[in-house]
């Protein structure tokens, strides 16, 4: 090849590949944007991550159904139905039937609103920290492994009305 025809080849590979890179760097900032944009609609029109709250499931329901609130827990206390078993926690209201508990794992939490407590019922196989509160006061008891315990009004001098707002429980 005549060294005028390799010069020209040359250079117009040279703009070949310059142009094509050219295009390709505009184009790749484009799709680039154009993609975020995409991504953008595609996130905002899909119902996106989960993200744990830790929410008592159910809530709303068990509140109509039980008179109770359930808030947030970390999913080792959890709502039993009293007759599906034994070994289970048992807290005593005079505003609504005997409510139980099961616990899993090594340690639990639920916050949770059950009014005018008076007695309790430990966990076959935790041991259980209960917070109650009334008009400011606040009451904490200490439950063991099955064991009965006066709570709220019944283990208060003055027979105050309480709150069960807090459990928390461990091995």
């Amino acid at each position: 090849m005549n060294p005028v025809r390799r010069t020209i080849v040359t250079g117009a590979a040279a703009a070949v590949c310059a142009g094509a890179l050219a295009v390709a760097a505009a184009s790749s900032g484009t799709a680039h944007h154009a993609s975020v944009t995409r991504t953008s609609t595609v996130v905002d029109g899909a119902p996106g991550y989960a993200v744990e709250d830790f929410t008592y499931p159910g809530a709303d329901a068990i509140k109509a159904q039980k008179g109770i609130v359930l808030k947030r827990g970390d999913g080792h206390i959890t709502l039993a139905d009293c007759s599906s078993g034994t070994g289970l926690m048992e807290v005593y209201s005079r505003k609504s039937e005997k409510i139980c508990f099961r616990a899993t794992g090594t340690s639990g939490y639920l916050s949770l609103e059950i009014p005018s407590v008076y007695g309790v019922k430990g966990e076959a196989d935790h041991e259980a920290d209960l917070k109650l509160t009334t008009d400011g006061a606040t009451q904490s008891i200490d439950v063991g492994k099955g064991e009965w315990k006066a709570a709220g009004e019944a283990a208060d001098p003055d027979g105050r009305d309480f709150v069960l707002v807090e459990i928390r429980t461990s091995k």
